[in-house]
């Protein structure tokens, strides 16, 4: 895309911040795909690029942007929503953000700056700890079931459990001899 058609089209502002100055082309990785150019900003470019170690406070406004109607921003919205996925404000907006699956297989494609997405999708406890099917975990607080009369108590162990394969946020146990999803940030890896 031509950068007069992508100046008109972005109101020569940063199609993610809306920053007026600093701004250049970027080319959304791989190249192989049309209309993959977007307005950026310097201070977006610094932080996509991994320049900057990436400031989850400083990409607040992908709220707005992912509803861009241009596939190459809606790419670089849930890459970095991907990347922050353990911030809340950016795990709730990554499950409303929807992508048609031509866009979904752009977004999931390695990256030169990227690298490879599946390689990001790993279960941790809440310490940072990888979790693997058929681990013994422990709650770090009491949780109420939800649709059961069940409360689960701080401490109570949790053996064997298997992880969610769609939401690294969540893995699958039994309390109480009852099958719950359970959200690894109120897990704790048991050490053997």
């Amino acid at each position: 895309m031509a950068i007069s058609s992508l100046t008109e089209r972005s109101g020569n502002l940063c199609e993610l911040c809306k920053s007026a100055t600093g701004l250049s082309v970027y080319t959304v990785p791989p190249v192989k795909h049309p209309d993959n150019g977007i307005m950026i900003c310097d201070a977006c470019l610094t932080q996509i690029t991994k320049g900057a170690e990436t400031d989850a406070q400083y990409w607040h406004f992908l709220t707005e942007a992912m509803w861009s109607e241009v596939p190459a921003v809606q790419v670089v919205a849930w890459r970095i929503l991907s990347r922050l996925k353990n911030e809340s404000w950016a795990a709730a907006n990554l499950e409303m953000l929807y992508l048609a699956d031509e866009t979904m297989a752009w977004a999931a494609a390695m990256g030169e700056d990227d690298g490879p997405a599946a390689a990001a999708a790993v279960h941790q406890d809440s310490l940072g700890n990888e979790l693997q099917s058929g681990d013994t975990v422990v709650l770090t607080r009491s949780l109420d079931v939800k649709g059961s009369s069940l409360n689960a108590k701080m401490g109570t162990v949790v053996k064997n459990i298997r992880l969610v394969t769609d939401n690294t946020d969540q893995v699958e146990g039994k309390i109480e001899g009852q099958q719950i999803i359970i959200l690894t940030k109120y897990l704790r890896k048991q050490k053997v």
